[in-house]
């Protein structure tokens, strides 16, 4: 039954039971590096060695939707952090346009007072990605808290995460199944701030010269990636524009378009389910897209990466991005809304988008992909230098390109 674990997993297995079966202590932190094998380890200690139940008796949640679904392939049932610990209610909200009083419904989201208390356990893998401040929320529902993340990667965007940096248990030793995988022995050597040398790496990781990165071969090579990323906002907007020319796009987002939501919108879901947020980071296609170019709105129907379905209601978005203006709202945060009589209804807030054939590391940390390409453009982050390196590599899954 435990046979497929490494020794290292089999001591994290039992330091968990004795911690969740015995001890008071409401806080586990498990950390370990790309290809130590903590997706395996969590699924086995919480489901075979504790025997408890995904969304009866324990709940494993993510900071990002797309984080969830990596949970999900795997044969876990999970969901969002947000979606757990925090419940949505509306408020009435009047605005003023143009002398004229309009009356709208804002969504707020406030902190549960309380979660199932069939819910032994919380699992938050990739623990990295999330503030203390955040954490503390969770731990107010008094339930014990399993965290799980790699204290090599970037840290929250906002805050500061302390809990990864004293660990309960590390996971070290690389698990059977990757100790051959080439985009590990890299990864290892950007944490350790080691160089990496130009060549080929058992087909699947390519280190090439930017200087010599050009014509057709970086044509198709781009072409084929499922992901690039970069570091600096510069090669973002110039590799983005230069997607779209091989694309044949036109200036503004076509049926087919690779976005990114730049701005958090909790009261759109992008599943028929309402799992998942219209958040920050979400990666999708458009289709569709009608413009209103006297208003710089766009409405469009949109399907994030990481599900099969639409999302299941019009989106509205900011021009201004696209048509290289500044976010320069009409009406501030709202847009007025009419109904087919031209009578004033409400407002909505309309949402922001990028181009996503590049994006960011951090944007794209918590996420998974096929193959990648990395702008190793880890300079520009300094004392984070080599996290940024480590985690922009470990975001490609089979194959990995970096141009330096």
């Amino acid at each position: 039954m435990h046979n497929f674990l490494t020794g290292d997993q089999l001591n994290a297995n039992i330091k968990i039971r004795k911690w969740f079966l015995k001890e008071t202590r409401q806080v586990y932190v498990l950390t370990g590096y790309a290809g130590t094998g903590k997706t395996t380890l969590l699924k086995h200690v919480v489901l075979n060695t504790l025997k408890l139940k995904p969304n009866e008796t324990v709940a494993f949640v993510t900071p990002t939707g797309k984080a969830a679904t990596v949970l999900i392939k795997s044969g876990v049932e999970a969901c969002t952090l947000h979606h757990l610990i925090y419940q949505s209610s509306l408020e009435d909200v009047e605005l003023n346009f143009n002398g004229k009083t309009v009356k709208t419904q804002k969504l707020i989201f406030k902190r549960r007072k309380s979660i199932d208390k069939n819910i032994k356990l919380i699992v938050l893998d990739e623990a990295s990605m999330v503030s203390d401040d955040v954490i503390f929320d969770i731990l107010k529902f008094g339930v014990k808290v399993l965290l799980c993340g790699d204290n090599a990667q970037l840290p929250p965007v906002e805050g500061v995460n302390t809990f990864l940096k004293t660990p309960d248990y590390c996971l070290t030793n690389i698990v059977r199944q990757q100790s051959d995988n080439p985009i590990i022995s890299i990864a290892q050597r950007a944490r350790e701030g080691l160089p990496i040398d130009y060549g080929n790496y058992g087909d699947k990781v390519f280190v090439l010269d930017k200087r010599t990165f050009y014509g057709e071969r970086r044509k198709q090579l781009l072409m084929k990636a499922q992901q690039i990323i970069c570091g600096t906002n510069k090669t973002r907007a110039a590799i983005n524009e230069e997607m779209r020319e091989y694309l044949g796009r036109g200036a503004l987002p076509e049926s087919g378009e690779k976005l990114i939501c730049t701005q958090n919108n909790w009261e759109t879901f992008v599943d028929e389910d309402m799992r998942f947020n219209l958040v920050n980071g979400i990666i999708g296609e458009a289709f569709d897209p009608v413009y209103d170019e006297v208003n710089g709105l766009g409405f469009m129907q949109f399907k994030a990466d990481f599900l099969n379905d639409f999302c299941p209601e019009v989106i509205p978005f900011d021009l201004g991005i696209f048509t290289r203006g500044e976010y320069n709202f009409k009406h501030g945060e709202y847009f007025e809304k009419f109904d087919k009589n031209g009578e004033a209804v409400g407002a909505f807030t309309p949402n922001r988008f990028e181009y996503g054939y590049c994006i960011s590391c951090h944007k794209a940390q918590g996420s998974e992909f096929e193959t990648a390409i990395v702008f190793d453009e880890s300079f520009a982050f300094r004392e984070d230098k080599n996290r940024w390196l480590y985690t922009a590599i470990t975001r490609a899954k089979n194959k990995l390109i970096i141009i330096k």
